[in-house]
């Protein structure tokens, strides 16, 4: 299990983190994601590593920037 954080900008509720969680869980490989308006953050728990490309298209999908946190 892989476990991979990202700082997303733009969400203030409870519909923009369903949004980012509905399209996250569509990559492949993807087991958990949980998403906090609040502080803007994005943990996903994979089989193995993500491509940060697929998840900031995801979250871009979604209508919002993301971007690897550190």
């Amino acid at each position: 299990m892989t476990q991979a954080t990202y700082q997303v900008t733009g969400m203030t509720c409870g519909h923009c983190e369903m949004a980012v969680r509905t399209e996250v869980t569509k990559i492949d490989g993807v087991r958990d994601v949980a998403v906090d308006a609040g502080t803007g953050v994005l943990a996903i728990d994979s089989d193995a590593p993500l491509s940060d490309d697929d998840v900031i298209a995801a979250v871009d999908e979604a209508g919002y920037e993301a971007v690897r946190a550190s």
